[in-house]
């Protein structure tokens, strides 16, 4: 069996801002189910977007956020580049930090933003990133 990217878990500081974030960027996230700190968003590329405020906290005795910078991307594929700078004037426009205006870069039309905890959001029109491509 060919291992699979099934989900990515994001350890979140506050989960109705971060559910705020993900859902200004277009993705259906769900409201939590009430006593349980988390949603999971799955994607029709069939990979899940968990937001959690307590499972790093919880089963790893070692967690520490970051202190600054930031150590990974999350690439959406938007479409259109039109559609890359569309998201990036409705995110930037909703007060999120724009780190990289749309740009062509040496590889795909794209403009990178800060979700409401830092973590950085590639949005792209890179058809390798299309779920359906590859």
């Amino acid at each position: 069996m060919e291992i699979q990217l099934a989900m990515v878990v994001l350890e979140v500081r506050d989960l109705d801002n971060s559910i705020a974030f993900y859902r200004a960027l277009g993705l259906d996230v769900p409201d939590p189910v009430e006593g349980r700190p988390l949603t999971v968003h799955r994607m029709g590329s069939g990979v899940s977007l968990l937001l959690t405020t307590g499972f790093a906290g919880q089963y790893d005795p070692s967690f520490v956020r970051p202190g600054g910078g930031y150590q990974q991307m999350l690439e959406f594929y938007v479409g259109e580049d039109s559609e890359v700078e569309r998201m990036w004037s409705t995110l930037t426009g909703a007060g999120y930090h724009g780190r990289m205006s749309p740009t062509r870069t040496s590889g795909p039309f794209a403009a990178m933003v800060d979700d409401s905890d830092g973590n950085v959001i590639l949005l792209t029109s890179d058809e390798a990133a299309h779920p359906v491509s590859g």
